[in-house]
C-alpha cells in the first residue's frame, strides 16, 4: 500500500469514527526513542524514518512536526506521500496541538492511541484543546485495522547481568528505589521505560535495534515487586535469580489489568516516560504523583565498576576505529568505498572485540553534503561513493558487555578548501572548551552548552542540536536526565555522569563537521568557594590534525590537542600491529 493510500485509509477510519483530527506520536507503550518494528507507526504511515516527530492528520491537511535535525531528511522522505513537513520552532514542544487549536472548532474531536502517547503529551493536547470545547479521545488506535501484516512483538531471549558487571545487585537497587519512593510518600511505583527497567533488574535483551533492552513493565509495591515480560523470554534460572531478589515474573499483557486492580494510596508515575493508557487505568481512589522515575537519576551516576568497565570498552572501540580510519585512508582512491560499505566495515571491526554485542545506533557515515545532515543514514538510493577529496563525517558507537560508546570524527580525504579547515578548527575549539570546563557543583547542562558554544558563537556561527546527552552503561546511547543544550532544564551535572560533548557546524549541500567525545564528570577540588568539578575524557580515538588551522587556536587548545592525541597513542599502541602503530604515531604527532 502506498503512503498516499494509507493516508486515505486513515481519513476514512476517522470519518467513520467521528474523528476530526488524529495524532500519531513516535513512541510505544514504553515511551521509547528507538522502537520495535511493531510500533514504527510514523515510518509505516508516512515513510519518515527519523527517531523524533509527530503526525497530525485532518481531512484537509497531514503534517509531520519535527525538529531541525530532520528537516532535509523529512522533505526527501515525505515527497509524494500526502504529508508535509512542519518545522518545529522548539524541539520537543507539542506545537501541533497549538495548530489544531487554530484549525478545529468547538465540538470537534481529536484522537490518539493512548498506548503511544506519554502522559505529558496527552496532557499538553488536553490543556490546549479542551478549554476550547474540542473533545480529546486518548484511546483510539486507527492503524490496527488497516496495517496488514503488522509485525508482532519481538520474541528474542532476555538475560541477566551479574553484579561483577553492574557493580550493584538488583536487590540493592530496588531497596534504593524504595527509599526514594518513601521520601516522596509513594507506596506504589510503575516503571514503563525500558532502560529504567533494565537498570533496576540488571536485565538486558534484544527487543529494540541497537538498544540492549527487553519489553517489560515493573510494578514496585511495599510488599512485592512484579516484572511483566513476554512468556518464554527468561530462562528458568534467571526467573529463579529474580525471585531471590524479590521479583516475581508475570505475563507482559497482564500489566494493564494489574494497574486497574491496584490497592494503595499513592502511585508514582513519570509523566514523560509512562503512556497515557497506563495513567488512565489507575483507579480513581489512588492519588497519582507525577515525578521523574527515581531510577533515571540513579542510573545516570555510574558506580566505580561501571566506570572502570567503560574505560576498557573505550580502548576496544578506539582500536577498531584506528583500524577503520587507516583502512579508509588506504583504500579511498580505489573508488570502491561507499557510505554503506564503510559503515559495514566499521561494524565488522568492532565485532572482533571481546564482549561486542551490537552497534549502539545506526552509523552515520556522511560524505561531503551528507555530513550536513546530523541524523543521516545512507540508503541504496542516497549511498555516495567516496573519493580522495572532501570531508567524511562518521558518527558511530558500540554496545559492549562492559560499556556503551558514541563518537564522531571528521577526516580529510584530500583537496580540502580553507573554509573547511576554518569550520573544523572552530568546532574543535568548542569541543576543547567543553572538555576543559571547570564548574561549581550544581551547574546545569545549559551552562556547559554555553561554554562549548562560546568560541563558535564568537565567529557568528551556530548549530541547531544540543551539545551533549547522557550515555548509559551497556544501555541506551541516549540517556537522561542530564543534557547539555540551550533549554533551561533544571538537572545538575553530577559526579559520575557520562555525557557527550559534540558541537558541530553544517553547511547544507556542502559538508558537515562534528567532533564528539564522551566525558565523565568528576569532583576536582573543594575550597572556601565551594566544590568544583571537571571532566575526564573517556573516548580514545585520534583527532585529525590535518584539518586544523593552528593560527585559530590559542596555546591552551594546542596543548590540549597534543596531550589528548599523545594519550590516545599511549593507550592504543600496545593493541596494534607495527603498521597500525606507525600510522597512528603519525596521526597523533604534536602540532
Amino acid at each position: 500500500m502506498k503512503y498516499i493510500d494509507k493516508l486515505a485509509s486513515i481519513r476514512k477510519e476517522m470519518k467513520e469514527k467521528g474523528v476530526d483530527a488524529y495524532i500519531i506520536p513516535s513512541s510505544d507503550p514504553h515511551i521509547s526513542e528507538y522502537l520495535p518494528e511493531r510500533y514504527k507507526c510514523i515510518a509505516w504511515t508516512s515513510g519518515f524514518t527519523g527517531s523524533a516527530g509527530t503526525l497530525a492528520i485532518t481531512q484537509d491537511f497531514a503534517g509531520l512536526w519535527t525538529d531541525s535535525r530532520y528537516f532535509v531528511q523529512a522533505n526527501e522522505q515525505l515527497s509524494g506521500t500526502g504529508f508535509e513537513l512542519v518545522k518545529l520552532q522548539v524541539q520537543g514542544k507539542a506545537e501541533y496541538a497549538t495548530w489544531l487549536s487554530k484549525t478545529l472548532k468547538k465540538g470537534d474531536t481529536v484522537a490518539f492511541d493512548g498506548n503511544l502517547a506519554s502522559v505529558a503529551v496527552a496532557q499538553a493536547v488536553q490543556t490546549e484543546l479542551e478549554p476550547l470545547g474540542i473533545q480529546v479521545n486518548g484511546h483510539l488506535d486507527l492503524l490496527e485495522a488497516i496495517w496488514e501484516n503488522r509485525p508482532e512483538l519481538p520474541t528474542e531471549k532476555a538475560y541477566l547481568l551479574d553484579v561483577n558487571t553492574t557493580g550493584q545487585s538488583t536487590k540493592d537497587k530496588i531497596s534504593t528505589v524504595k527509599s526514594k519512593l518513601k521520601d516522596k510518600r509513594a507506596d506504589v511505583h510503575f516503571v514503563s521505560s525500558l532502560d529504567d527497567l533494565a537498570w533496576i533488574l540488571n536485565i538486558r535483551g534484544n527487543d529494540v535495534h541497537c538498544n540492549p533492552v527487553v519489553l517489560g513493565f515493573l510494578l514496585i509495591q511495599e510488599d512485592k515487586n512484579t516484572l511483566f515480560i513476554g512468556s518464554g523470554k527468561l530462562s528458568s534460572a534467571d526467573i529463579s535469580t529474580l525471585k531471590d531478589s524479590g521479583v516475581e515474573v508475570a505475563d507482559y499483557q497482564g500489566a494493564f489489568e494489574a494497574i486497574k486492580q491496584l490497592k494503595g494510596e499513592h502511585i508514582l508515575l513519570d509523566p514523560k516516560r509512562t503512556c497515557f493508557a497506563i495513567y488512565d487505568s489507575v483507579p480513581e481512589n489512588i492519588e497519582i504523583l507525577e515525578d521523574m522515575n527515581p531510577s533515571t537519576s540513579l542510573k545516570s551516576i555510574k558506580n566505580k565498576v561501571e566506570v572502570d568497565h567503560t574505560r576498557h570498552a573505550m580502548i576496544k572501540d578506539g582500536v577498531a576505529l584506528t583500524k577503520f580510519f587507516k583502512w579508509v585512508e588506504e583504500n579511498v582512491a580505489s573508488g570502491k568505498l561507499s557510505e554503506i560499505s564503510i559503515a559495514e566495515k566499521l561494524q565488522a571491526l568492532r565485532a572482533t572485540s571481546e564482549g561486542f554485542v551490537d552497534i549502539s545506533f545506526d552509523t552515520i557515515a556522511g560524505y561531503k553534503a551528507h555530513g550536513a545532515l546530523p541524523h543521516y543514514k545512507a540508503t541504496e538510493s542516497s549511498n555516495s561513493v567516496l573519493k580522495p577529496e572532501g570531508l567524511l563525517l562518521v558518527d558511530s558507537g558500540g554496545q559492549y558487555l562492559d560499556g556503551t560508546t558514541d563518537i564522531t570524527r571528521v577526516i580529510s580525504l584530500g583537496q580540502i578548501i580553507p573554509e573547511e579547515k576554518t569550520d573544523y578548527t572552530i568546532v574543535l575549539k568548542g569541543t576543547i572548551e567543553g572538555s576543559q570546563a571547570v564548574f561549581p557543583t550544581g551547574t546545569r547542562g545549559y551552562s556547559i552548552d554555553a561554554i562549548t558554544r562560546r568560541p563558535i558563537w564568537e565567529t557568528m556561527r551556530n548549530y541547531g542540536h544540543g551539545t551533549g546527552h547522557g550515555v548509559g552503561f551497556f544501555l541506551n546511547v541516549h540517556e537522561g536526565p542530564q543534557t547539555f543544550n540551550m533549554a533551561a532544564i533544571d538537572i545538575p551535572v553530577e559526579e559520575g555522569m557520562i555525557t557527550s560533548i559534540e558541537p558541530g557546524l553544517y553547511r547544507e549541500g556542502h559538508y558537515g563537521i562534528r567532533i564528539e567525545n564522551l566525558v565523565l564528570s568528576k569532583k576536582v577540588e573543594s575550597n572556601q568557594f565551594g566544590d568544583f568539578m571537571d571532566f575526564e575524557t573517556l573516548t580514545v580515538c585520534y583527532i585529525d590534525t590535518a584539518l586544523v588551522d593552528k593560527s585559530l587556536l590559542d596555546q591552551k587548545h594546542i596543548d590540549w590537542l597534543n596531550q589528548y592525541n599523545g594519550w590516545v597513542f599511549e593507550k592504543l599502541s600496545p593493541k596494534l600491529d607495527e603498521g597500525e602503530k606507525a600510522w597512528l604515531k603519525e596521526k597523533t604527532k604534536a602540532i
